[in-house]
């Protein structure tokens, strides 16, 4: 059987159900040591590069463990790539994430790190050597391409009518030139050339702020059937309460739906007899939106699926030496025989010369109107969390997050004092400056270890390196007030026209972040 057919038939199993990420039952995998990528013949055709990009998601895919749900088409890639079980976002919230995403760099390093920043009259620009990774591809000769999975699906006779193609979402926080990004379809591009292109998933979003009837009959029309609510296995730290219940089934069914999309992909790229010379690479911008994950440094929020399967990839493979989310920056450039800049943060985790990190970083600054700063290293056993602004309470407010209907019912719940010790952790009225969490024993991170005198060598270790990490990648921390109000104008504007609620609980949220910088809070 040819390579093309060998992964057609692949998928085709996958999709039945009857196979896993490793090739059997889902079970728990020995990690192994990182492996080069085959180095292809100096004259062999570059590899297409396609980044799969999915909104709101954590890792609940079954070869990563769920067991609530089936996901046969990541698990194929899976199967037949290698499979990253140390992977973390470097900020759990879009745009961020998306800026250091798409520049291989720390979205702290590059000023970009304050969630939808640069949007007013003050604008970000980047320091004049860094350019966008599609701009990299394109000056190699690449198509470079950003699309939606509706116009990546387009058919031979739609793209034969029109082959002109948008830029879907980019939520990058700089200033930057569309060009990098071309407009062509890539079933239409110069016989030869190679494509880098992304394809936005909705992924998470899908579910919105509550249940709606809608969604569910779209999954059940397109998949045959819902996720129960009773069969949902939450984290300890969030009640069984039927609102909650509902929301993380509609979500694994997002996910559900994601998977379905990615077998799609596959399929249409194998139907263009595109697959075997493309390397897929499928990964999260961030954690699922909830109360810990999305916007929070704690894996539900920081830790993601990352998955890479393709040509000179070493197949079944799976890899716990922690890696970040904009190594894809620098492994993608070095599949494709790019030169990685020496300026990119980012590490082609391929590389015959790689040095796995060891550790890992993230941070959490403004998200929307709420100010914020927080940064955490990670390894496989350990993470430590430093929070800035102990004093204020971990739930701060925030329009986006207490618009969701789990948020709603949460306040509700502590307000009539239903919550354990556990799930009272959320609403702490402050936080305390630094945390610490042995991953292996409490892999949920409830029990803080910092003030603890047995783990005080790691503590001391893990503060250590994160204080370097700040000091070397120079981090830009907090943002000006001239900035932040520049922002909030734009916030602010958008909500001009639905005077009321919203935007009354935006202002009052801007007014009581300006009270309590004020205060030094």
């Amino acid at each position: 059987m040819n390579n093309r057919n060998y992964c057609v038939a692949s998928l085709l199993l996958a999709l039945a159900g009857g196979i896993s990420c490793t090739g059997g039952p889902v079970a728990p995998v020995a990690s192994v040591a990182p492996a080069a990528a085959a180095t292809p013949a100096k004259d062999a055709p570059r590899p297409n590069i396609l980044w799969i990009i999915v909104e709101d998601m954590s890792a609940h895919f079954s070869c990563y463990g769920e067991t609530t749900i089936k996901t046969p088409s990541v698990d194929a890639l899976a199967h037949e790539g290698v499979r990253f079980t140390n992977a973390v976002i470097t900020c759990p919230v879009c745009s961020p994430s998306r800026s250091a995403m798409i520049t291989g760099m720390y979205q702290t390093t590059i000023g970009a790190h304050q969630h939808r920043s640069g949007r007013g009259t003050l604008k970000i620009h980047l320091p004049e050597k860094i350019q966008l990774v599609p701009k990299l591809f394109q000056d190699a000769g690449y198509l470079t391409l950003n699309l939606r999975f509706e116009e990546f699906m387009r058919s031979d006779t739609a793209v034969e009518k029109n082959p002109r193609v948008n830029i879907a979402k980019t939520d990058y926080n700089f200033q930057w030139d569309k060009g990098v990004y071309d407009r062509v379809h890539w079933t239409k591009r110069e016989q030869g050339q190679p494509f880098f292109v992304q394809v936005q998933l909705h992924g998470g979003k899908y579910r919105g702020n509550g249940h709606n009837p809608k969604w569910s009959a779209r999954v059940k029309k397109t998949l045959g059937s819902n996720t129960s609510p009773e069969q949902v296995t939450l984290p300890p730290y969030y009640p069984r309460d039927p609102v909650i219940l509902q929301d993380w089934a509609d979500y694994l069914d997002t996910v559900r739906y994601t998977d379905w999309e990615v077998g799609r992909i596959v399929k249409r790229l194998a139907d263009a007899g595109d697959l075997e010379q493309t390397v897929l690479i499928f990964i999260t911008d961030h954690g699922i939106s909830h109360a810990r994950g999305k916007q929070f440094l704690y894996d539900e929020g920081m830790r993601i699926p990352f998955i890479v399967r393709g040509p000179g990839i070493p197949r079944g493979e799976v890899r716990g030496d922690p890696i970040e989310h904009i190594d894809m920056a620098a492994l993608s450039l070095g599949l494709a025989r790019i030169k990685v800049p020496d300026w990119m943060q980012a590490r082609d985790v391929f590389a015959h010369d790689y040095q796995p990190r060891g550790a890992v970083f993230s941070a959490r600054d403004r998200c929307d109107e709420t100010v914020e700063r927080m940064r955490a290293v990670r390894t496989p056993l350990f993470k430590y969390i430093r929070n800035f602004y102990p004093r204020r309470p971990h739930l701060q407010p925030n329009r986006y997050k207490d618009g969701k209907a789990v948020l709603r019912r949460l306040r509700e719940m502590h307000q009539a004092g239903q919550l354990d010790p556990i799930q009272e952790l959320l609403f702490a009225p402050t936080r305390p400056a630094e945390e610490l969490y042995d991953l292996r024993a409490d892999p949920f991170e409830i029990n803080n270890l910092a003030s603890n005198p047995a783990h005080r060598a790691t503590l001391k270790t893990l503060r250590a390196r994160l204080d370097r990490w700040i000091k070397e990648t120079k981090d830009q921390g907090p943002e000006s007030e001239a900035m932040y109000d520049s922002d909030m104008a734009v916030y602010q504007r958008g909500k001009g026209k639905k005077r009321g609620k919203k935007g009354d609980v935006l202002a009052n949220n801007i007014r009581l972040m300006k009270k309590w910088a004020r205060e030094g809070k």
